[in-house]
């Protein structure tokens, strides 16, 4: 099943940086991530700090100075607050929000998960303080009405959702010492698409839900044309075909296509209860003739670290030359083991 993202976490600070022309900020190094701070907060390197992630919806009450002046808070799922997202200060990235511990420990301390437990039982390097925030991940609004679902989203197939290698500074260095084989894939922006077949019966799903059989909408239909649903059903095996719907009115059809379009980038065996391994994924969707997601290159992770990959993760499409690809996405040759890598240049440009 797909795990909840850890958008609130207790981090160590490693680096603190100062920022050229700007004498109030400084750029904080937490991990893999970079945050620009104001220098008044005091941070010090190895101090514990709370990390929000991009991505995060914040509530006003908890961050109040994230609105503009003058300005209301937005409101998501009846929540007032404001999203993180990725921001371009004085030339450095800044992804993120820190608060001082001393806000979580107050937070817990006035919250009814006060058990009596001691305060570094609880506020440990890497404990999730998601809940605890109240923070909530924003996404996109939902494709669908109600009335297009069947039901939610298969509880026998996992959600696809890697780890950002910001958050993987310790795994990379084994992952790079171990030398083995990587998938590198294009990360393709459009709206996640699962054609399943069970129990001698197609399924279509978007991220969240499974759709009722309706050719007019747009998923059924992709997933007629392309030619997924006849392919599953003559190859008569339990498999979950997931990948990326792309094209006219999706995501702004970056790629500039005329026409919808499939892209495979996982098969989820059913019966199994597994991946397929990218060498069995690229005979299953050559055998079905279907498209598979931009194979950029197989290598054994040939960077120094985070930074060298975040810059990799830049690039135009595969698609569309002209426009800026997403990001990348890596899969262990041999294992199950994934991350990706988003490009930043693409969150400036696209998430703003």
């Amino acid at each position: 099943m797909e795990s909840e993202r850890k958008l609130a976490t207790i981090r160590r600070i490693t680096e603190i940086n100062p920022i050229e022309g700007a004498d109030l900020i400084e750029a904080i190094s937490i991990g893999g991530w970079t945050v620009v701070a104001q220098k008044a907060m005091g941070y010090k390197v190895n101090d514990l700090v709370v990390y929000l992630e991009i991505d995060s919806f914040v509530a006003t009450e908890v961050a109040p100075f994230l609105t503009q002046e003058g300005k209301e808070p937005k409101e998501y799922l009846g929540i007032k607050g404001e999203r993180l997202r990725t921001k371009k200060l004085k030339g450095v990235v800044s992804q993120g929000l820190l608060l001082p511990l001393e806000v979580a420990v107050q937070r817990f301390v006035e919250s009814d998960l006060d058990s009596g437990e001691e305060l570094c039982e609880v506020f440990f390097e890497g404990a999730d303080v998601t809940d605890l925030f109240g923070i909530i991940k924003w996404q996109p609004p939902a494709e669908f009405r109600s009335a297009d679902a069947k039901g939610t989203f298969p509880g026998f197939i996992p959600k696809t959702d890697q780890e950002r290698i910001q958050n993987l500074s310790r795994e990379f260095d084994k992952y790079k010492e171990a030398a083995e084989l990587w998938e590198i894939t294009e990360k393709l922006d459009g709206s996640s698409m699962t054609v399943f077949f069970k129990d001698g019966n197609v399924g279509v799903c978007s991220r969240n839900l499974e759709l009722k059989e309706d050719i007019d909408n747009t998923f059924w239909g992709c997933a007629v044309d392309s030619g997924a649903v006849d392919e599953l059903k003559k190859f008569q095996q339990e498999l979950a075909l997931q990948g990326e719907l792309i094209g006219p009115g999706i995501q702004g059809n970056k790629y500039n296509l005329q026409k919808h379009e499939y892209h495979i980038y996982d098969i989820f065996d059913i019966a199994k209860q597994e991946y397929l391994l990218p060498e069995e994924r690229y005979k299953v969707v050559q055998a079905m003739q279907l498209m598979h997601c931009p194979v950029l290159e197989v290598q054994d992770l040939q960077f120094q670290g985070i930074p060298d990959i975040l810059a990799y993760a830049e690039g135009k499409s595969r698609l569309n030359t002209k426009t800026e690809r997403e990001g990348v996405v890596f899969k262990n040759m041999q294992s199950s083991t994934s991350f990706k890598a988003i490009s930043n240049k693409w969150l400036i440009k696209f998430e703003e």
